[in-house]
């Protein structure tokens, strides 16, 4: 290959880039009758609730940093994804059951049927999730 080559790149960067495993197995959470299974869920462990607009340019932000905190210690945890845009009304329903008022980002942490920790736009990057393994 010639200097050209070499500082452009040739046929070996054609190949595909190796990928960073995640540890960020989402859970879609579209009905309102999942909140029970959540409040179920989170007797035995934490369960999280992301509730992110897909049309807000900060929520799209972070929903990038709050995937980076994951490794894999966090594998394991319960991540629900709300999408707010199409189901406010379940939106409506997270804040009714778990008395958290509402905010978009927002992460709500779920033990024992009680949040017992939520956060909005750029303080969720700053969730510690090894204290809610």
């Amino acid at each position: 290959m010639g200097i050209f080559g070499n500082m452009f790149g040739g046929a070996e960067d054609t190949g595909p880039k190796s990928e960073k495993k995640s540890y960020l197995n989402w859970l879609p959470l579209t009905s309102i009758e999942q909140l029970e299974i959540i409040k179920n869920q989170s007797n035995t462990g934490a369960v999280l609730i992301f509730k992110h607009s897909t049309r807000c340019g900060i929520s799209r932000m972070v929903i990038k940093q709050f995937e980076k905190l994951f490794t894999a210690d966090h594998e394991n945890l319960k991540v629900y994804y709300l999408d707010l845009l199409n189901y406010r009304n379940i939106s409506d329903e997270v804040g009714y059951n778990f008395q958290v008022i509402h905010a978009s980002p927002q992460l709500i942490i779920v033990r024992n049927g009680t949040a017992v920790y939520n956060a909005s736009h750029e303080d969720i990057s700053l969730t510690n999730l090894s204290r809610f393994i």
